[in-house]
């Protein structure tokens, strides 16, 4: 496997309003109707985009419409209604793999083409299994082009604090030219190197773009900052260049992995965000790290308080929204033998200091995970991430995701854990 990475650049250029596109739909031998919004263009080359855990919306299209002016065909794809699917994520996992087989080879026949998938978040599962379902049942002697991806979400869950998070079976039976670009801001983007080397164990090629400080979900976010903006402009010219470089990798014959895959449960919903017990390894891993000030903060010297440890960045909201909450607890606590060490995610001390004086007032010490060392040895999948130790250095327990830290339940907890000899 070859691992190339390039950085964002920008590309400025407008998002039109969507003029009228061609639909038509795709049978397939058990009477379901894929109904495809076609794009056309004069290239060699066609996309088929499968849109991001919904059917497609507004974004979808104008970014379809940016792409076939670059003169790639798109077929863009509405497999949420044709399974009559409800919008999560956990949809994904429903959507036959026969289907996206079907559409592969029912853009070779039509137009002889270089075929490419496009997708994003949790639309690469369906992407992943259809690809290889094709590849076991091939029609037509072709070979797919590649499949691009926009922030793969290629585990089987976020995994309980301190916990190995599971690659889903398909990461390890696909055999494809793959393009990866990945959001920088994103707790994903720690866990590319496990995800790499899933993928090369049945022999998938794979390009990384790493899209610096853009977060997950850049092109559809509600909340999208001017950089997200910029990002999603320059999104058609990234695939273009994407499906260019795959085209230049040297023709194979790809197989695809015969053994059996498991089918993993999957969490329906979103899981309750609360305090609970740790289900980990109760010692926990190193944590020294220098402050804002250049002093280096030991967890070990912190022995004998209760401490809470908090992985944020700035620019996760729910980090954010938990931090007034923290700093009352300080404020409750902090004379009973309790701290706060907050790490902070790979970020600038300026873009820390803009964000403490300037949004957030904390009355805790931060401290500066600029590689991501800390984030790995803590097995950090989400942010926030927090883990409570007791006076001992254990951790007793953890939650991932945003809190409100001085709810009576928690203040309990920590009570009996100041309490405790």
């Amino acid at each position: 496997m070859r691992i190339l990475v390039f950085y964002l650049s920008t590309f400025l250029f407008g998002m039109p309003l969507i003029s009228h596109a061609e639909t038509f739909t795709v049978n397939s031998p058990n009477g379901d109707e894929i109904s495809v919004e076609h794009f056309p263009a004069m290239g060699k080359n066609l996309f088929i985009w499968i849109p991001h855990e919904s059917s497609p919306t507004a974004v979808d299209k104008q970014l379809s419409q940016q792409v076939a002016k670059l003169g790639i065909e798109v077929w863009l794809v509405d497999l949420f209604n044709t399974n009559f699917l409800p919008v999560a994520a956990s949809s994904m996992e429903k959507i036959p793999a026969s289907q996206i087989s079907l559409l592969i080879d029912s853009a070779y026949q039509k137009t002889g083409k270089n075929i490419f998938l496009l997708t994003a978040g949790r639309g690469a599962v369906p992407v992943l299994r259809g690809t290889r379902h094709w590849q076991l049942n091939k029609l037509h002697p072709f070979e797919l082009s590649g499949v691009i991806m926009v922030g793969p979400k290629l585990f089987v869950e976020t995994p309980d604090p301190g916990l190995e998070g599971k690659l889903l079976p398909i990461v390890t039976a696909s055999n494809l030219p793959l393009y990866i670009l990945q959001p920088a801001q994103s707790p994903w983007f720690w866990k590319l190197p496990t995800l790499v080397k899933g993928l090369e164990q049945s022999g998938s090629d794979a390009f990384i773009q790493r899209l610096d400080n853009i977060r997950d979900r850049f092109f559809f976010r509600p909340d999208a900052v001017s950089k997200e903006h910029e990002a999603t402009k320059a999104l058609p010219k990234l695939l273009q260049q994407a499906s260019q470089l795959l085209l230049q990798l040297p023709n194979k014959t790809r197989k695809a992995v015969t053994k059996s895959l498991a089918s993993p449960s999957v969490r329906e919903g979103k899981k309750d965000l609360k305090l609970q017990v740790y289900k980990g390894n109760p010692i926990p891993p190193p944590l020294a790290l220098n402050d804002l000030s250049d002093n280096k903060l030991d967890i070990k010297d912190l022995q004998g308080q209760v401490v809470l440890v908090n992985f944020w960045a700035s620019w996760c909201p729910p980090c954010v929204h938990e931090m007034p909450s923290m700093a009352r607890l300080m404020n409750r606590f902090k004379r009973q033998g309790f701290t706060i060490l907050a790490v902070n995610m790979a970020e600038d001390k300026r873009t820390i200091h803009h964000f403490i004086n300037n949004r957030v007032k904390i009355n805790f010490p931060v401290i500066m995970d600029k590689d991501g060392t800390a984030l790995r040895q803590w097995k950090v999948f989400a942010f926030p991430t927090s883990y409570l130790l007791d006076r001992h250095g254990v951790i007793r327990f953890a939650v991932f995701g945003s809190i409100d830290w001085d709810s009576s339940e928690i203040v309990s907890t920590i009570s009996e854990l100041i309490a405790e000899k």
